[in-house]
């Protein structure tokens, strides 16, 4: 089991119901809301609202579940968040909405204890912008917290976002690398109604190694990377890990043999991408799959990543992450043939 420490956890906590008290101001009203419909006209109204220099696109999935929400909130929240963006992108930029059904499962919530288990709707927003470094990221949510300068933000937009998703039984994460840009997920729940075959809670039957199969899995988060490895060697995999490409490249160099490449795609130094070409230099063939915590959309349209790569969006189910590499790791073996 993956454990945080405990004084992280107590400092969230308390940031948490610091921003909830500041931020809960007004009763919400909560109606039953398609999330496709709702993104395609912010939209529209938001470009309109940033202007000709930040391209916005829109993209919706087939599928995707109904969740109860107060749509005024919830447009105020993406204007929000839709502004700092454009605040980050001063020369111009793309800013990416996009809806997605997702299942966060046990294993999940024991290393993200703020979000409990069961099927959500995530919106994400997506810029190409500067980026946060770390130091302000942790402090994001805090109120009257902000980087402009004196007369040019309050501190609150943030605070407040944070506080409606709570409010709205949700949750909200950011994610960003300086010069990489910035995705912030909101979890909406699904609305409920739905029997239980209907709400995406995954297959519990999960297929594990076959014989003995090595992954490397290289994640620049500590506990994400323990997470990672924790579950595949929990399905007979044999792990090896690694915190950045640097020391991914010095395994693959050795004798070791590795069957995967599991790799996050925006690290500090070399990138994802970069890694997986050196990678087919050194083992010509090594089977590659990407991780990421921005939306899909993002990454391939933001040229991050070319289409028709593996992917897998985090947050990872246990049963998404053993799908999936088994499917990688089968491909490999069929295209030896």
């Amino acid at each position: 089991m993956v454990r945080q420490p405990p004084s992280a956890i107590a400092s969230r906590a308390f940031t948490a119901r610091l921003t909830i008290a500041f931020s809960r101001r007004q009763a919400l009203d909560p109606k039953p809301t398609d999330i496709n419909k709702f993104l395609s006209g912010a939209g529209d109204f938001l470009q309109r609202s940033l202007g000709e220099k930040i391209e916005i696109e829109t993209v919706g999935a087939a599928g995707l579940w109904h969740v109860e929400v107060d749509q005024n909130q919830l447009e105020s929240a993406l204007v929000n968040l839709a502004i700092n963006a454009r605040d980050a992108m001063p020369d111009g930029g793309k800013l990416t909405l996009e809806g997605a059904n997702v299942y966060v499962d046990e294993d999940y919530s024991r290393v993200n204890p703020e979000i409990p288990t069961g099927p959500y709707v995530v919106i994400c927003v997506s810029d190409t912008g500067a980026g946060m470094p770390r130091d302000v990221l942790n402090r994001a949510f805090e109120p009257f917290f902000t980087t402009k300068e004196l007369g040019q933000g309050t501190g609150l937009g943030l605070s407040q976002v944070y506080g409606f998703v709570k409010q709205s039984g949700g949750h909200i994460k950011i994610y960003s690398e300086q010069n990489q840009g910035t995705t912030v997920k909101i979890y909406l729940p699904k609305l409920n109604g739905g029997a239980p075959d209907e709400i995406g809670v995954p297959d519990e039957t999960v297929i594990g190694a076959d014989e003995a199969e090595t992954i490397l899995v290289v994640e620049d988060d500590t506990d994400v990377r323990s997470y990672l490895a924790d579950v595949l060697r929990g399905l007979d995999y044999r792990v090896v890990a690694a915190p950045n490409a640097e020391a991914a490249l010095d395994l693959l160099r050795s004798d070791r043999t590795i069957d995967l490449l599991l790799t996050d795609i925006i690290m500090p130094g070399w990138n994802g991408r970069d890694l997986a070409k050196e990678a087919d230099r050194l083992r010509p063939g090594l089977r590659v799959l990407y991780m990421t915590d921005y939306s899909r959309n993002a990454v391939v349209h933001q040229g991050r990543l070319d289409e028709g790569v593996d992917l897998l969006q985090k947050p990872v189910s246990q049963a998404q992450l053993a799908t999936r590499v088994r499917a990688a790791l089968d491909r490999k073996i069929q295209s030896k043939d």
